[in-house]
């Protein structure tokens, strides 16, 4: 049966080394795990049981770009599937939710956030699921190096939806991180498959390089072959016009790619790549998702990268022919400390989680926030705000009802008089009481929600269907923006101070792993042991040979990563830089808030003090920030 179908649909004669394994779990009845090297067919564990599975196979994606990608190829083959995801009109979204509830379909995707919607949960409750597939399923850890928040209340949502069956799909997940995920969702250790890591065409080679020395090497590597398929990667975005311009100065075909770009462009770029025009791409991460071309000859890192998971992922696009490929980067430790400090910045201070805490224990039955408002008043970053929201969640305090945005804007394109006419009766009054309480502003009128409500007695969601329904008969244009999540209050008994010191423990454990995440792949770069054999075995694959022969270890070279001198840290000089920010800032201001300014790390409070205006800020940004942190304790 199953080969009928893999054949059928899918065109293959045989399943691939671990696919079966996964497949027969799920099959079985069973939850599993695929932890499986990036292009290794992860996709096909969840398609291929889905036709056979008796009801719908919800997919969890993180990437609205992995989602169209796979509905594409889905489509292809025939095989009735859908997404439900925002940049879909209302009669959309509204045709699929049809066609789930009808039985039509057998794969729906959405990403992880579609769930903190009431609504949906609602409807999503109300249709029977075979299965559950979470993909890029590291993204649950806490430990793991691309930590989605959301992603830790999908063990909640799978029990509040009764799904019997679970499918991790993930190409990055050390030991701790795949014990961790398959706790989560309870799945039997002998339902984990690791296929293996190692591949024997890659050449892995660390090129010791001083900061100075960088750009020559890599022009003498890319001139080796130039036209051979390459790919540059680099942090940030003006390194990657930077480096791109100089090489063509040199007479190589090389183009700058960052998400800094139009679409149209980067699409344009990726093209040409896919083609053979374009043979070498100067890139940040943004390269590379969705990237299928076999024959990558180069993979380079200019920079670090962020993490081995990354280098791990990055280093997988080249090669995927099986033909010889080389994997090389020019490491210094330089930017250690620009990894470093991303990770700073993003761990809040005590006193702004109390901050949040007091607001949530403040608020009776509901609370209302926005994000980017709740932000700037805590001075915590977003990312870690949603972070913080979700442990909340967690701690049975607060419950995600639903989500729904501020501010609503139109312009006509039809006089409001001519869509006033449309309608009759008691409609009439209504749209004509929508279009007195929007004011306009030169072009753009304003809904006033509170207007409506108190003159006429119009609920905010009536108004809502009205203007979205003025938009799609294209009368009008409109524009939502401010976000506002509403949660349920559903627990204030914790005292507050055991709340926030559990809350900033986690943040602080989540740190602590992140950084000791960097040193470790410092380590590996400067491994006495074969490179290749070492990173198998960080991603729990035990079958790759000890010694490979194809990487710089092997042939003889166990680097040694150079580094900048930096002179000690002066305390007077650093008080000094503080007093303006210190004064700006009054008693708000914690050693982390300090050490922050000095390093260069902006949070929502710096923003409004205009702290990267004042002389201090980023003075020490070549320092490392535990260093700066431990002077700044000495100081006050």
């Amino acid at each position: 049966m199953i080969e009928q179908t893999l054949k059928q649909y899918f065109g293959f004669e045989t399943l691939r080394d671990g696919q079966s394994d996964v497949i027969r779990h799920i099959l079985d009845g069973q939850s599993a795990a695929a932890i499986f090297p990036t292009g290794s067919g992860k996709s096909l564990c969840y398609q291929l049981p889905a036709l056979q599975l008796p009801h719908l196979t919800l997919v969890i994606s993180p990437l609205l770009a992995l989602i169209k990608d796979q509905l594409e190829f889905l489509h292809s083959k025939g095989i009735p599937a859908a997404s439900i995801d925002s940049t879909q009109d209302r009669e959309s979204t509204q045709r699929i939710m049809q066609q789930a509830r009808s039985g039509e379909l057998k794969i729906l995707m959405i990403s992880v956030e579609r769930l903190k919607n009431e609504r949906f949960r609602q409807f999503i409750s109300q249709i029977p699921i075979s299965m559950l597939v979470v993909d890029e399923a590291h993204c649950i850890s806490e430990w793991g190096h691309n930590f989605r928040p959301d992603y830790l209340k999908l063990p909640d949502y799978r029990k509040l939806l009764n799904i019997p069956q679970v499918l991790l799909l993930t190409a990055t997940a050390t030991p701790q991180v795949i014990d961790d995920m398959s706790r989560k969702f309870d799945i039997n250790k002998e339902n984990i498959t690791v296929t293996g890591f190692y591949r024997s065409n890659l050449t892995l080679n660390v090129i010791p390089c001083s900061e100075d020395q960088k750009f020559s090497k890599l022009q003498s590597i890319i001139q080796d072959a130039p036209e051979s398929p390459s790919i540059v990667y680099v942090t940030l975005q003006k390194t990657a016009e930077n480096i791109a311009a100089r090489l063509q100065q040199n007479g190589i075909r090389a183009t700058a790619y960052h998400a800094g770009l139009k679409n149209e462009i980067r699409e344009s770029i990726q093209q040409q790549f896919m083609q053979g025009s374009a043979p070498c791409i100067v890139a940040t991460i943004a390269f590379g998702m969705g990237i299928d071309k076999a024959d990558i000859r180069r993979v380079i890192h200019y920079d670090l990268p962020k993490s081995i998971e990354n280098y791990s992922q990055e280093i997988g696009r080249a090669g995927r022919d099986g033909q010889p490929s080389d994997c090389t980067i020019l490491a210094n430790t330089d930017s250690l400390n620009v990894l470093e400090n991303f990770i700073y910045g993003d761990t809040p201070d005590s006193s702004s989680i109390e901050y949040v805490v007091d607001q949530v224990y403040a608020s009776t039955g509901s609370w209302e926030v926005m994000l980017n408002q709740l932000s700037r008043d805590s001075n915590i970053r977003q990312l870690p705000l949603k972070t913080l929201l979700v442990y909340l969640e967690l701690h049975n305090i607060i419950q995600a009802q639903y989500s729904y945005f501020a501010d609503y804007r139109f312009k006509l394109t039809d006089s409001a008089e001519t869509i006033v006419h449309r309608f009759q009766g008691e409609r009439r009054a209504f749209v004509e009481a929508i279009f007195q309480c929007s004011p306009k502003a030169r072009t753009w009128h304003s809904v006033d929600f509170d207007a409506l409500w108190t003159a006429y007695n119009a609920d905010r969601k009536r108004v809502i269907a009205a203007i979205d329904y003025f938009h799609e008969q294209g009368w009008i244009e409109l524009e939502s923006k401010q976000i506002t999540d509403v949660y349920k209050v559903i627990n204030t008994q914790m005292p507050k101070s055991e709340l926030v010191t559990n809350l900033y423990e986690l943040f602080a454990q989540k740190e602590h792993s992140e950084i000791t995440r960097i040193h470790t792949m410092i380590e590996f770069f400067q491994s006495k042991q074969c490179l290749s054999y070492s990173l198998a075995s960080y991603f729990a694959d035990n079958h790759a040979p000890k010694n490979c022969h194809h990487c710089s270890v092997c042939a003889g070279t166990v680097a040694q990563l150079p580094g900048r001198e930096l002179p000690p840290l002066d305390s007077r000089q650093i008080s000094t830089w503080l007093q303006p920010y210190l004064q700006a800032g009054k008693a708000s201001l914690s050693d982390k808030a300090l050490s922050r300014f000095l390093c260069g790390i902006t949070t929502p409070l710096s923003t409004k003090l205009k702290a990267s205006k004042m002389d201090g800020f980023g003075k020490l940004e070549m320092y490392p920030f535990a260093e700066v942190n431990e002077t700044i304790k000495e100081i006050i």
